[in-house]
């Protein structure tokens, strides 16, 4: 079963662009959009499990652009 998620990250002032680059060389990652507004970016994730979608959050948390953010998780 793939885990589809969308994730809304706001992040350090000017990083919004750097940090959408490095986000859509990750392989699960399907989309990065910056938006403007409350949160400066949106990441589609298609993960293959509930563990998998977590490593990437994570792993999009640990990254030194990233200030906060909220995972939405879909289901069909």
């Amino acid at each position: 079963m793939v885990v589809k998620a969308y994730v809304v990250a706001t992040v350090k002032r000017g990083t919004e662009h750097a940090a959408a680059q490095k986000i859509k060389k990750m392989k699960e990652v399907t989309e990065v959009l910056v938006t403007y507004g409350l949160y400066d970016l949106v990441v589609r994730i298609e993960a293959e499990s509930l563990g998998q979608l977590d490593k990437i959050v994570t792993d999009l948390r640990q990254m030194p652009e990233i200030k906060q953010t909220s995972t939405l998780v879909g289901s069909s």
